[in-house]
């Protein structure tokens, strides 16, 4: 992870999802290819090529260390994932829209598809007590319980999302080995019995786990999500100010988190509670 750091340090923001930091902890599904690029004897390029996608076809993110750059190492880890993919089209995430990533995307045919937001606001000042609808009740994840429920309502709840919403409970199990978990963190939402909503905070730079974005502590929204029959209602709203509420009680300055930027609806909503657009991840694709 030294050549992670390093780019990381250099940019601003990390090379490399969660999903792929994930995959190189603990290993991923055995079609995944991970391509090293050495310069005599010293690792100076990575790239991932994630081949699960059966839908929107692979996806691949590439590395390379910042003293090594401008030698034409970026573009051989592309050409090699492009081999990789096998003829179906490449998808290409550049985090942080750093100019150069972009360029070498541009310069190797590729087109800007689809961008995700990094959004935050401080924690300086109070946050809003929350309104639930009637009839819903609100309590922490208990793990050894609720992991089946939870990864059913997150199908549902983002069955048009090409990365969250194809979760499995292996997705659920690898993250609650991750040093930053706190099921303290994490709220369910109920009625009738039955999970309604959720919203599982995280707090990065405290517990072993990077933000990406400096070495500030700072908590992050990670994922909000709602029955399809409950939207409208002002549950989503309601959950998100609780793990507001939540992270600010913990001490934090700041909250971040990532939207898509189609998603106007949400964007609202978070810009409703005083987030502002701080900046961006993009997803190229290869005809």
């Amino acid at each position: 992870m030294r050549l992670v750091d390093a780019a990381t340090e250099a940019d601003g923001v990390s090379p490399l999802s969660e999903h792929v930091r994930l995959h190189l902890r603990y290993g991923g599904d055995p079609r995944a290819r991970n391509v090293l690029l050495t310069t005599a004897g010293r690792l100076t390029g990575y790239a991932h090529l994630d081949p699960t996608d059966p839908v929107e076809g692979p996806s691949g993110e590439l590395v390379i260390h910042p003293a090594y750059r401008g030698r034409g190492q970026g573009r051989a880890l592309l050409e090699t994932l492009l081999t990789e993919a096998d003829g179906h089209p490449l998808r290409l995430w550049a985090h942080g829209d750093v100019p150069a990533a972009g360029r070498l995307a541009e310069a190797a045919g590729f087109e800007r598809v689809r961008a995700l937001w990094r959004m935050d606001r401080t924690l300086a000042e109070p946050v809003p007590e929350p309104h639930y609808p009637d009839g819903v009740t609100v309590r922490t994840f208990v793990v050894g319980q609720d992991e089946d429920a939870w990864v059913r309502l997150n199908r549902q709840a983002f069955a048009r999302h090409p990365e969250q919403g194809a979760w499995t409970r292996e997705d659920l199990d690898l993250r609650e080995r991750e040093p930053w978990f706190d099921p303290d963190g994490f709220f369910l939402a109920e009625r009738d019995g039955r999970l309604a909503g959720f919203h599982w905070t995280k707090i990065h730079g405290g517990n072993g786990e990077g933000s990406g974005h400096g070495h500030e502590t700072i908590g992050e929204v990670y994922v909000v999500g709602v029955d399809p029959g409950q939207r409208g209602t002002g549950l989503g709203r309601a959950l998100t100010l609780t793990g507001l509420r939540y992270l600010r009680s913990r001490g934090l300055s700041r909250v971040m988190l990532y939207v898509d930027e189609a998603n106007v609806p949400a964007i609202r909503l978070y810009e409703s509670l005083g987030f502002a657009h701080r900046d961006t991840d993009v997803m190229f694709r290869h005809p």
